[in-house]
């Protein structure tokens, strides 16, 4: 029926007009915006302002701190929190506050680039593997005799290698993590190389790297951009793994592993040294993993609670 017969007033009386059906669905309200996003996604959006105050510590460090975070005082030493120590003091005399805040930008670089560089290097070794086979019994054994020691212990392998600096960090996380991207992608690309339109682009004559890029590339980013949320915050842990035993950052880098390991022997008199740190990494590495979950609900259909 025409717009011009919506009002049933000017329907000819020789015309029959079916009745209104009732509504069976409410009608789709969407909220865009930060409020939308709140409603939607609660725990996200806790974990992106979570993260968003991490970064804002990182940035402007050098604003928040109230003083310099390796400056040493030992008249100061062990001074419990109070106005002019917010967090106080180290076995040194070092301020914990600026040391926490200077702290934030090692896991926040560690992280994301650990989390940057596995992804970019895992993807490149799983697309190949699992498309050209050729390759895929050769490359899956180092990836598995790689997976087979666990994260730290190489980690710490590699660190022992080379000297400690936040690059080396970097480096000795990263290889220990390709691995697990490289075995996730590997799975994906096995299950699109079946799919038809795959086939149909072989049969047009399509390259395999034109494959690769075109049909198979696109549709690893989504499992893929959650797993690099994942190895970012277990990074985080790891260097403060490494940092506390004395295997990362060396002691003159503020770092929240340097901090507690500072802290550990003073823990029954003067938990407070390993007490900020802690929180700060638990927050940090607890908003990432929030921030994964909204991304696996939002990449995910299957995981979406509203259509």
């Amino acid at each position: 029926m025409s717009a011009a017969f919506a009002d049933r007033s000017l329907i000819p009386d020789h015309v029959v007009a079916a009745p209104d059906l009732p509504d069976i669905f409410p009608t789709v309200r969407r909220r865009g915006g930060i409020v939308g996003l709140i409603r939607r996604h609660p725990t996200t959006a806790i974990g992106l302002a979570l993260l968003a105050i991490m970064l804002i510590c990182a940035v402007f460090a050098p604003y928040l701190a109230t003083v310099d975070p390796t400056a040493l005082s030992p008249a100061r030493r062990t001074r419990v929190p109070s106005a002019q120590y917010w967090f106080g003091t180290d076995m040194l005399g070092r301020d914990v506050y600026s040391r926490v805040i200077y702290g934030t930008r090692v896991s926040l670089i560690v992280g994301f680039s650990v989390a940057f560089l596995a992804s970019v290097a895992g993807l490149a070794i799983g697309l190949v593997s699992g498309f050209v086979r050729v390759l895929d019994g050769v490359v899956m054994r180092i990836m598995d005799g790689l997976m087979s020691i666990p994260p730290i212990l190489l980690a710490v392998a590699l660190m022992a290698l080379t000297r400690g600096s936040v690059g080396n960090v970097v480096t000795a996380i990263t290889i220990a993590e390709i691995p697990r991207v490289a075995r996730l992608v590997r799975g994906v690309v096995l299950s699109l190389r079946e799919q038809p339109y795959v086939d149909g682009a072989v049969a047009s004559g399509t390259t395999v790297p034109m494959i690769i890029w075109r049909h198979i590339l696109p549709n690893t980013l989504a499992p893929l951009s959650v797993q690099a949320t994942y190895i970012c915050a277990s990074a985080m842990i790891t260097e403060a793994i490494l940092s506390f035993i004395g295997a990362g950052t060396p002691p003159n880098i503020p770092s929240w592993g340097n901090i507690m390991a500072d802290g550990r022997a003073l823990w029954q008199v003067k938990p407070y040294i390993v007490f900020f740190p802690g929180v700060f990494l638990s927050l940090t590495v607890l908003a990432v993993n929030l921030v994964g979950d909204g991304l696996r609900d939002a990449l995910d259909p299957r995981m979406a609670k509203r259509l």
